[in-house]
């Protein structure tokens, strides 16, 4: 379930950033705001509905998630390929979460 979390914040996120990105650097209406300030407020909400107790922590275990959903944003919705370096930073990335969400569990 904390996956699923994490992915539908990750999901949310960048559907939101995208939106401002795209009125803001490719000249999108200003219409595109008011999904994306959507698309941010169920991102705020779902990542508060994650497990752990403290919200800073839950945050970095989140940023492993974002960072290969980026990467998967940009492969899918922008037509550029991840570099191998991009891969093993997300592999480093989703290492250093899963240390911080397995560690945070009460043993």
């Amino acid at each position: 379930m904390t996956g699923a979390l994490y992915i539908g914040a990750a999901l949310a996120e960048i559907a939101g950033c995208f939106a401002f990105w795209a009125w803001w650097k490719q000249g999108a209406l200003a219409l595109w705001l008011i999904p994306g300030t959507l698309a941010l407020v169920a991102f705020a909400w779902v990542l508060a509905l994650t497990p752990p107790e403290h919200a800073g922590r839950s945050y970095a275990a989140y940023g492993g998630i974002y960072i290969c959903a980026s990467l998967v944003w940009l492969w899918l919705a922008e037509g550029e390929a991840p570099r191998t370096t991009d891969l093993v930073g997300a592999a480093l990335a989703l290492t250093g979460a899963a240390v911080i969400l397995w560690g945070a569990w009460p043993a």
